[in-house]
């Protein structure tokens, strides 16, 4: 695919997108690659870091190396990425402590419009495809109520952390920043990113790394040859996933310093609630166009 200046511009942005809903405990990157038009890319892209294009590498073979790679798309990609997660981290933790209400109605609004566009590229109901989805919505769903867990911070469980949470975070309707929750350690790898904790932050990523070039090759697998079921598997995610974005919640234990949330009927802001959850449904209404365009 030939693109243009222009085109990764737009790629960034779509990782600016992509880092921003990575930050937030409830919502996927993954989702926001799905909506933008870019995740069979990506999970192939990230197929293709392996041992024949690192062997490249460091045989000098560095043009292949990048074009095996698709380099340009990763790079804007990770740039974008990177520029939402460190600019956005005390922002959105800051948001939602201040004005959680607000912050979960517009991820609502754009999870629930998320789980309308994924599953409709569902080509075939059947009771496997059904299946799936139930299956799927009753995993994310038990994700999001399983009680947070005091963990230790060695660097051997940091980097186990990073593993589990990249697969979550390329998953649409599982957040990686959710499953840092429930693993205790969200709120400590958010502080190593403000403060610049370079020897975390990179047993982190190193786990990361090893964590999503083994995953993806799976998922591309099912993405190829059994696409409407795990297309099911993950719409049934997203569902599940709501039960976390729900806006109105009350802290039904404070264990440990990680609060225990039980969801509650609306009690406050309910006009500006809903307003930011169709802004959310509007703006992945307005991406899902704009992909679909990009890509005729």
């Amino acid at each position: 695919m030939e693109r243009k200046l222009k085109d990764y511009a737009l790629i960034t942005l779509k990782g600016i997108s992509m880092g921003a809903a990575d930050v937030v405990p409830g919502v996927s990157g993954g989702t926001i690659a799905f909506i933008v038009g870019i995740y069979d890319e990506l999970i192939e892209t990230i197929k293709s870091i392996n041992w024949e294009s690192i062997k490249l590498f460091f045989t000098g073979k560095w043009a292949q190396f990048w074009k095996r790679i698709n380099g340009n798309f990763l790079f804007s990609l990770l740039l974008g990425i990177g520029i939402s997660v460190f600019s956005l981290a005390k922002v959105i933790t800051w948001l939602l402590t201040d004005y959680p209400v607000l912050v979960w109605a517009f991820f609502f609004g754009l999870v629930l419009a998320s789980t309308w566009f994924v599953g409709k590229d569902i080509k075939e109901w059947n009771w496997k495809t059904i299946t799936g989805f139930i299956i799927g919505a009753v995993v994310a769903y038990y994700i999001t109520i399983a009680t947070p867990a005091e963990t230790p911070i060695h660097p051997l469980f940091i980097f186990l952390c990073g593993a589990i949470a990249i697969c979550a975070m390329i998953l649409p309707g599982i957040s990686g920043s959710f499953i840092l929750v429930l693993l205790g350690k969200y709120f400590y790898i958010m502080e190593a990113v403000k403060t610049l904790d370079i020897v975390t932050l990179l047993i982190f990523a190193t786990g990361a790394f090893i964590g999503i070039t083994s995953f993806s090759h799976l998922l591309s697998y099912a993405l190829r040859k059994v696409r409407n079921l795990t297309l099911a598997v993950l719409t049934g995610f997203m569902l599940g996933s709501l039960n976390k974005v729900w806006p109105w919640k009350e802290v039904i234990d404070n264990t440990h310093g990680m609060a225990v949330e039980s969801n509650i009927l609306p009690n406050s802001h309910l006009v500006e609630a809903i307003v930011l959850m169709l802004v959310g449904y509007l703006l992945v209404y307005i991406l899902e166009k704009l992909s679909a365009k990009t890509t005729k």
